[in-house]
């Protein structure tokens, strides 16, 4: 017999898969509340290990399919997915090492940080050539770095750091920022999950479940996607309220718990 926690892993993993083939980045930062509050992992820093094993997971499965679309540049993703890396491993050392009262209502803010990023309108200074030189490197290691940082402390992907950050480092073009960035977000996830699960802070039955919900979800998002396009819009300005109200909830049991 299914187990109510195992029911509602798949189902909140196919939420998120969802949410993010139908609005792109932004959508795994609803994965460790859903672990926390629907499916009900009583520990904040097991939810951001188990989140961040999804969300690695995720991000590698999309990078094939960005990649056979010619979407990956190569040098720019990998250069920024080793600084990232590097930032990740002591972002995730710094969050278990920070409380869960300190840390869940940092996570809030931040959530509320995407909220907003997602309403403002993509804007992309595409070079026509981009060249990889000592100033471009210079670029993506630092932002690479700050932004795995951000990554491996909350257990997140990313992606909504990393895609203006390969943009205003690299000059890329607003598709081949979002696929390469998707190379950054599997390595950071993976960074954060392993050191997370050297602590016994991964649930790996609850990551399973969660992993197959969001591919499953990936699928139909994908269907979605194609004939909502011109809705996307009006898609993230509906997810951002989630982001939102996701964020107050948080905030609200951080200060009453």
């Amino acid at each position: 017999m299914i187990a109510l926690p195992d029911i509602l892993s798949l189902l909140s993993g196919g939420l998120v898969g969802l949410s993010l083939a139908l609005i792109g980045g932004g959508g795994s930062i609803l994965a460790t509340p859903a672990l926390l509050y629907v499916v009900g992992v009583a520990d904040a820093h097991a939810a951001i290990g188990t989140s961040a094993i999804a969300v690695s997971a995720n991000a590698f499965a999309n990078l094939v399919n960005h990649a056979r679309r010619g979407n990956v540049h190569w040098p720019a993703a990998s250069i920024f997915a080793v600084s990232g890396v590097a930032g990740a491993a002591l972002g995730a050392g710094v969050g278990k090492a920070t409380d869960a009262h300190i840390l869940l209502p940092l996570f809030a803010v931040l959530m509320i940080v995407v909220g907003v990023l997602m309403l403002r309108p993509r804007v992309s200074t595409a070079h026509a050539d981009v060249e990889i030189n000592r100033r471009t490197v210079t670029r993506l290691v630092g932002i690479g770095a700050a932004v795995g940082f951000v990554s491996g402390f909350f257990g997140i992907g990313g992606g909504f750091l990393i895609v203006p950050g390969l943009i205003a480092a690299a000059g890329l073009g607003m598709m081949q920022a979002i696929g390469s960035s998707l190379l950054s977000v599997g390595a950071q996830g993976a960074t954060t999950a392993i050191s997370y699960a050297a602590d016994g802070l991964v649930d790996w039955r609850i990551a399973g479940l969660f992993i197959a919900g969001g591919l499953v979800g990936g699928v139909f998002g994908a269907m979605l996607g194609a004939r909502l396009a011109r809705e996307r819009g009006a898609l993230q300005k509906v997810f951002a309220a989630v982001v939102f109200a996701t964020a107050a909830y948080m905030l609200w049991r951080s200060f009453t718990d």
